[in-house]
């Protein structure tokens, strides 16, 4: 009697490898992309940045442009400029999360506050430095101000002089963030269960005990979104600002490491250190992020 050989059937596994060889296909593209755009030109920069390049030719220096990043007074002073706009952050984060926080509780003209705080978000950074360079000029609104109320003594050219042109950058970028911020924190707090706020509420609990026990736990996902979004836009994308308002002066006082590279690279051709520095920058922003990411973890398993 003859035999017939038993017919296999699919099973999951072979299903579940089928979708995964699709997905795979349907993702080439955008994998292909991100090779094209960003991993490639991120190997080159790490290449270059242990040479000599001038955007032609390019020799091998081995850690000789690191060195002199430690070595140089004007490096070293935007590796120092650029870990006081780090630090700066929680002044673009905390107003921002209380703006939110009595928004978000309901006031009559909450709709028309919401819309004014977020409208000077569509201003590019070039246009908020014109202004922030206007209103800190001598003849600017800030120094009409303190005229105004018997203040004269401390009006001044405020980005004229390095112990005050940093303070006023970093009060014009923490006040650029503040609508995004805001609005982002709206959203947060808009996720958080309105049921478990009043049962709180009946329970007795306070307002400032409710927000520490209840809300801010609920966001800590979000606190620590604006702070790793603020922080990248404080080391790449806060360029156009200081071109505007200091140019990086005077002398190195306003200038950061992002705004070190197109100084050194750009401006005099030595694209090989530039490419140290960009370098560098980059593992400064992976660092913070990394730190805050651990301590996010570790509050969370506490």
């Amino acid at each position: 009697m003859a035999t017939h050989p038993q017919i296999r059937r699919p099973g999951r596994s072979d299903l579940a490898r089928a979708r995964r060889r699709a997905g795979l296909l349907f993702a080439l593209p955008a994998i292909a992309l991100v090779l094209a755009i960003t991993v490639i030109p991120l190997a080159q920069a790490i290449y270059y940045s242990f040479t000599d390049w001038n955007g032609a030719t390019a020799r091998w220096v081995g850690l000789r442009n690191y060195v002199n990043m430690l070595r140089d007074p004007e490096l070293k002073q935007a590796m120092i400029n650029s870990c006081l706009i780090l630090l700066s952050i929680p002044l673009g984060m905390i107003p921002a999360f209380v703006t939110a926080y009595l928004l978000s509780r309901g006031p009559l003209l909450s709709g028309l506050m919401r819309t004014l705080i977020f409208a000077p978000t569509a201003l590019s950074w070039i246009v908020i430095g014109i202004v922030a360079r206007q209103t800190f000029a001598n003849e600017g609104p800030l120094n009409g101000l303190l005229s105004a109320i018997g203040l004269d003594v401390l009006a001044m050219n405020w980005l004229a002089r390095p112990s005050t042109a940093l303070i006023a950058l970093l009060f014009t970028f923490n006040a650029a963030v503040f609508g995004v911020n805001t609005v982002i924190f709206l959203t947060a707090l808009s996720t958080v269960d309105r049921s478990t706020i009043e049962a709180a509420r009946i329970d007795g609990a306070s307002e400032t005990r409710i927000l520490v026990s209840i809300i801010l736990p609920a966001v800590r996902r979000f606190v620590e979104f604006v702070f790793i979004i603020t922080m990248v836009a404080s080391a790449t994308g806060i360029f156009g600002l200081i071109y505007v308002m200091t140019a990086g002066g005077p002398g190195s006082a306003t200038m950061t490491l992002e705004f070190a590279v197109w100084r050194r690279a750009l401006s005099t051709g030595a694209f090989g250190p530039g490419a140290a520095i960009g370098i560098s920058l980059m593992l400064l922003v992976l660092l913070v992020i990394a730190i805050v990411r651990r301590l996010a973890r570790v509050e969370a398993d506490a």
